[in-house]
């Protein structure tokens, strides 16, 4: 077990978006088909909620354990914390994109928050390159460009850092 896992707060839906994420994560392009489900724990009769409401549901995203809770309306998210999804190609930003923004929210700069108000940054690894070349005007560039985007377009960033 991780020393460090995220534990998310919904108001009703931690096992509908679980197994959202956990489908988005199977689905996309290369994807290893190994996120899942862990445990759905249910509330007693003890409370809280109605016995046999999902209360707690443990999932796995590419080996990254999660916990989601159902605790009710009290608290939101902001965007003050997201989730970085690391894309090897354009190819499954778009896969994430397309998946998080349905029925979610774009945002600016590869950032988007989904259905649940969850934020998410769907990063190209070639946008890290080209914001890491030792040409300062490349890399200069390539900033402006991604300033400009809401889904990052790796083609375009890589024109822009071209363009002289």
């Amino acid at each position: 077990m991780p020393k460090i896992s995220p534990y998310l707060w919904f108001d009703h839906q931690a096992e509908e978006a679980a197994n959202h994420y956990v489908d988005v994560f199977n689905g996309r392009p290369g994807g290893t088909g190994t996120s899942k489900v862990l445990s759905v724990s249910r509330t007693g009769e003890a409370g809280p909620g109605e016995p046999g409401s999902v209360m707690i549901v443990n999932f796995e995203l590419e080996g990254q354990e999660f916990h989601a809770l159902n605790g009710g309306p009290e608290f939101a998210f902001t965007e003050a914390v997201s989730f970085l999804v690391h894309c090897a190609s354009q190819e499954e930003v778009d896969h994430f994109w397309d998946a998080f923004t349905a029925d979610g929210e774009e945002s600016m700069c590869g950032w988007l928050k989904d259905r649940y108000g969850l934020s998410w940054q769907i990063i190209p690894d070639r946008l890290m390159e080209l914001l890491g070349d030792p040409d300062p005007g490349r890399s200069q560039r390539a900033m402006k460009a991604m300033l400009q985007m809401r889904r990052i377009d790796v083609a375009e960033l890589e024109r822009a850092a071209d363009a002289a």
